[in-house]
């Protein structure tokens, strides 16, 4: 926002404080109904923006396309520069940018996939990879693609938004800044309110008593002010280190809950042999009973 329109930080920050207040304060069953309006909406307004662009240039695709497998794997690229230093640089970011983009092994959304309802744990599951493979393989191409086919790639003095939004201002004009910026919006929006849902629903599960709830709401609001007026470098860098930390502890737990992964995969995976339809039953499964939280919901 503060590229596309010139608002202070100061301005941004105390207004996504009131509308978050007004948010969290309000309840989860609040946040639910803003986020799953707003989150759709914000998707499809952007895809339909890349599909039109795409559509524009359509004949440009495939070299772009060619020039992206090309530039990552060409052998002069490996042999002029250290190789291994910038393999490692490219993954680390890559891995750090990617959990912000698709959240995958950060565990930050099984709560809120859990509230669905479905016959058997596995359909959700792979629900959920279909979100990671659709937001990685699709969002995030068209948006490479974008910039690839503007005359802005490889400038010195455009990086991070900034890039995407000059890109979109070469191919449609000065309303690709103005609705990226409304679209980045909607999604900073979405997000704060959407991850203050799943960890409200964690506070309350470790202490569920009204003060401390109260505490944490407050804790929440004070860091989205301190994002919105500190500058990128520190938000990004605090944010990569919390963001670590929750990938190191899930992965454990992942690894930890494998075993039983395997056995409603091979369930899933026999009953699909069978021409069923994928029902789980835990009366078929009672070693799991102790395992799975709360087994009722499976009976």
């Amino acid at each position: 926002t503060s590229n596309a329109w010139n608002w202070k930080g100061e301005y941004v920050g105390i207004s996504l404080v009131i509308f978050t207040a007004l948010i969290i304060f309000g309840g989860v069953k609040r946040i639910a109904i803003i986020s799953s309006n707003l989150v759709p909406m914000m998707a499809l307004f952007y895809l339909i923006m890349a599909v039109i662009i795409l559509g524009m240039h359509i004949d440009m695709i495939p070299s772009v396309i060619h020039r992206i497998v090309q530039s990552a794997f060409s052998f002069d690229a490996a042999a002029g520069g250290m190789f291994g230093a910038l393999v490692s640089k490219a993954m680390m970011m890559g891995i750090k940018r990617g959990l912000f983009s698709n959240e995958a092994g950060m565990g930050s959304a099984p709560n809120s996939a859990a509230a669905a309802h479905v016959k058997h744990p596995v359909s959700q599951g792979l629900v959920q990879m279909l979100g990671v493979f659709v937001d990685t393989m699709i969002v995030c191409t068209c948006t490479a693609v974008i910039i690839l086919l503007s005359n802005n790639y490889g400038s010195e003095t455009l990086k991070s938004i900034s890039l995407t939004q000059n890109a979109l201002q070469y191919h449609i004009g000065e309303f690709g800044v103005h609705f990226l910026a409304f679209i980045l919006l909607l999604f900073a929006y979405s997000s704060i309110i959407g991850n203050y849902a799943y960890a409200e629903s964690n506070i309350r599960f470790i202490k569920n008593k009204p003060w401390f709830v109260f505490l944490f709401r407050l804790m929440v609001l004070f860091f989205v002010y301190f994002g919105a007026v500190r500058s990128g470098n520190v938000v990004w860098n605090f944010a990569d280190t919390v963001m670590a930390v929750m990938a190191i502890i899930n992965l454990i737990a992942i690894l930890m809950l494998s075993p039983i992964v395997w056995k409603l995969m091979k369930d899933y995976q026999r009953q699909l042999k069978e021409g069923k339809t994928p029902e789980f039953k835990i009366d078929e499964y009672p070693e799991l009973r102790k395992k799975i939280f709360d087994s009722r919901v499976w009976k």
